[in-house]
């Protein structure tokens, strides 16, 4: 029997939680320490499954890994070599073909197989090939894409993505921070975790201009190695505002960037929940508005997310089950991902009232008492949203296939139950256990 969560839902959680560092900034990062030449040490790394996973790549290829404190890692990339990347590894995260950039720039050469990560809809990696292909690489697509750099390296380019990919904006920027020369990389994703990458690159040595805009521009050469830190992960702070709303409770998040809750902020205040700013902290008082705002005219409103800096595509499910407590009708507009959206049948099966329109869009109608159900997790976020709808239901709900949970959120169940959560872990044995570890397991 796979570990599962058992959670007894009804009651609003209440208390001081700290968000763990950005777990899509910490991956690149931890690619990018392939370019440098000594040791790196990264802090405020969140343990979590996909870091594990990639930290294991890094060891595959050679380079020295160590944890030097809770949340701290240092990486000595002196002996990582062009080995071939372990198949198996790079199945369990999308964040394997972050090594194809730092790889090139490096060795001049990289076979990476197909990369996993989240069934969520197609994820394509043209935008990747199409880009490195214009610094100079060769790409031949088969069983795993092959690259190859000329003999004399890769080249500086100017650059534009055919779509704001955040992984292929990732890419070029690792890949030309080791080149010499300007490399201008056009409609660029700009996400925090982006932003994350480029600042840690500019402590390797890189010249970067534009952090937090549409337009990079990159001026590359040797690398050496430097610290770095990983920013709070502003997905996990949504998920805790998400958190406070569904179950009407009252917590403070202590360790935000204000900047980089924008967009946030407006969707949830669209939900008649409103938080405040207290510098580092975000404080979500209880009994909340939670009423739906229309639009003028007395109109369906609609929440849609995009391309930083709009709402993020990983916060729509917890959106959605925020939506199910608030009163009045919400259409969702999920862009991005034609699969995000079906993990909703789930919440019909908890009293939710919800009509899926097509695969992209959704409405829902609030608020819906919950009640417990047995459950699984399909993907990271949507998983997180049914945890959020468990701890909102009456009565008692089981959460299979938490592992994908736990790939994104350090000892989920842990620091839910200092908030007042009840939540109970399955190990493999079926004997629960409150207080078990709550640790990341070391596999997706």
């Amino acid at each position: 029997m796979a570990p599962a969560f058992c959670v007894t839902g009804g009651r609003p959680l209440k208390g001081t939680i700290h968000p763990a560092g950005n777990k899509n900034a910490a991956l690149p990062i931890l690619a990018a320490t392939l370019l440098a030449d000594a040791p790196c040490r990264i802090d405020n790394v969140p343990k979590i499954g996909d870091v594990e996973t990639m930290l294991a790549l890094l060891a595959h290829l050679g380079a020295a890994v160590r944890w030097t404190g809770d949340h701290t890692v240092e990486i000595d990339p002196a002996n990582a070599a062009p080995r071939e990347l372990d198949p198996a590894l790079c199945a369990r995260i999308r964040a394997s073909i972050l090594l194809a950039g730092p790889m090139l720039a490096r060795f001049g050469r990289v076979a990476l197989p197909p990369p996993g990560g989240d069934v969520i809809g197609r994820r394509r990696v043209d935008t990747h090939l199409l880009a490195l292909e214009q610094m100079g690489a060769e790409i031949t697509v088969g069983d795993s894409y092959k690259f190859e750099a000329p003999a004399r390296g890769l080249r500086p380019a100017d650059i534009f993505l055919d779509e704001p990919s955040v992984t292929a904006t990732e890419n070029v920027l690792m890949a030309a921070a080791a080149t010499p020369g300007t490399t201008v990389l056009r409609n660029a994703a700009s996400e925090p975790h982006v932003q994350d990458l480029a600042r840690f690159l500019i402590g390797l040595g890189a010249h970067v201009e534009g952090i937090g805009t549409n337009t990079l521009t990159v001026r590359g050469g040797k690398l050496r190695g430097a610290p770095g830190v990983v920013g709070p992960d502003h997905i996990e702070i949504g998920s805790f505002i998400g958190l406070a709303a569904a179950t009407n409770g009252a917590i403070t998040i202590d360790g935000v960037r204000a900047e980089d809750l924008r967009a946030t902020l407006v969707a949830f205040d669209r939900l008649g929940v409103r938080p405040r700013l207290d510098g580092a902290q975000l404080v979500v008082d209880d009994n909340q508005e939670r009423r739906i705002r229309a639009d003028l005219g007395g109109h369906v409103p609609e929440l849609e997310d995009g391309p930083w800096p709009q709402f993020p595509a990983d916060l729509m499910s917890i959106a959605i089950v925020v939506a199910t407590q608030c009163e009045g009708l919400l259409l969702v507009f999920e862009k991005l991902f034609e699969s995000r959206l079906f993990f909703v049948d789930k919440l019909i099966g908890m009293g939710a009232r919800i009509v899926l329109c097509d695969p992209h869009r959704a409405v829902i109608a609030g608020p819906s008492p919950l009640h417990g159900q047995v459950v699984d997790s399909p993907d990271i976020r949507a998983g997180m949203a049914m945890l959020l709808a468990a701890l909102a239901a009456r009565g008692d709900s089981v959460i299979h296939n938490i592992g994908q949970i736990e790939r994104g959120y350090e000892r989920i169940d842990e620091r839910l139950r200092a908030l007042g959560a009840q939540i109970e872990r399955i190990d493999d044995g079926g004997k629960g256990g409150k207080g078990g570890t709550g640790g990341t397991p070391g596999r997706t």
